[in-house]
């Protein structure tokens, strides 16, 4: 008779913050968020200048983040 041994798989190590998909996109979508809140916000002129350049980040970021496995 065999006796069948049940082995778990060797769990993996998580990643690093930076490099996980959830957080990243999270992250990404508050950038752009902001940047259309900068844009249209009527009060800052060094905030409507900036606008742009983070929409540009969040949107380049979530495009790069959302290419990482789950």
């Amino acid at each position: 008779m065999s006796h069948l041994i049940e082995t778990s798989a060797p769990a993996r190590p998580k990643r690093p913050f930076f490099l996980r998909r959830g957080p990243m996109e999270t992250i990404a979508t508050v950038l752009i968020g902001l940047g259309f809140l900068m844009l249209f916000q009527p009060f800052l002129l060094v905030l409507y200048t900036y606008s742009l350049v983070t929409l540009l980040i969040g949107t380049v970021m979530f495009i790069i983040v959302s290419k990482f496995p789950e």
